[in-house]
C-alpha cells in the first residue's frame, strides 16, 4: 500500500523551498542595494508642486528692492565656470542604512511566529519561512524608521551645463536666485 501523504509532501516541500530560496534572493538583493530605487528626475521647463511652492514669494519675509544700475564703466568680468542659477529644488525621502538590528529581530521574532504553525516537517518550513520573512520585513522597518529627506538641487550652470547637488538641509536659496558652487555647496554669488 501507497502512502499518498509523503507523495504530495514531497513535491509541495520542494515548492516551498524554491519560494524561500527566491524570497531570500529578492531580500539580499534589496538589502544591498543591487535592486533598483524609484527617483524621479525633474526635467527642465517642468513645474512640480515643490518647486511651484519654492517659487511664490513668502508674504511673511520682507522682499529686497531691486539695486539699482550705477552709472559708470561696465567691467568685463571672466566667466565664473562654478556660478549659475536655480533651476529647481525637489525634497525626496531616503530610506536610512540599517544596523542590522531590525534585521535580526524580525527574524527571530518571524521564526517564533513560525514555529506556532502546524506540526513536524511543515512546522520547520513555517519557522524558516517566518524568519526570512521577519528578517526582510523587520530590515525594511529599520530603514524606514531612520528615514530623512534629502535636497535635490539643480543648477543652470553659466556655460549651459547643468549641475545636481543633494543636500539634507533646506536650501537657503529659491529658483531663479544666482548661486556659485564652493567645494560641493551653494554660496550666494556676489
Amino acid at each position: 500500500m501507497v502512502n499518498n501523504n509523503s507523495s504530495l509532501l514531497y513535491p509541495l516541500m520542494i515548492i516551498a523551498a524554491m519560494a524561500v530560496i527566491l524570497f531570500s534572493i529578492v531580500g539580499i538583493a534589496t538589502m544591498t542595494g543591487h535592486l533598483p530605487a524609484a527617483f524621479s528626475e525633474v526635467q527642465p521647463g517642468q513645474a512640480t508642486s515643490e518647486t511651484k511652492a519654492a517659487a511664490k514669494p513668502d508674504a511673511t519675509k520682507p522682499v529686497a528692492a531691486p539695486r539699482a544700475a550705477t552709472p559708470g564703466p561696465v567691467a568685463r568680468t571672466s566667466p565664473c565656470p562654478d556660478c549659475g542659477v536655480v533651476e529647481s529644488i525637489t525634497a525626496s525621502e531616503v530610506k536610512g542604512q540599517p544596523s542590522g538590528v531590525g534585521m535580526v529581530a524580525g527574524g527571530v521574532t518571524g521564526g517564533v511566529i513560525g514555529n506556532q504553525i502546524g506540526g513536524g516537517s511543515g512546522r520547520t518550513i513555517a519557522t524558516i519561512v517566518g524568519a526570512a520573512g521577519g528578517a526582510y520585513v523587520g530590515n525594511e522597518i529599520e530603514k524606514n524608521v531612520k528615514k530623512t529627506t534629502v535636497y535635490r538641487i539643480t543648477v543652470r550652470m553659466d556655460d549651459g551645463t547643468t549641475r545636481t547637488l543633494t543636500q539634507e538641509a533646506p536650501p537657503g536659496f529659491g529658483i531663479g536666485e544666482k548661486v556659485r558652487i564652493v567645494d560641493g555647496r551653494l554660496v550666494a554669488r556676489g
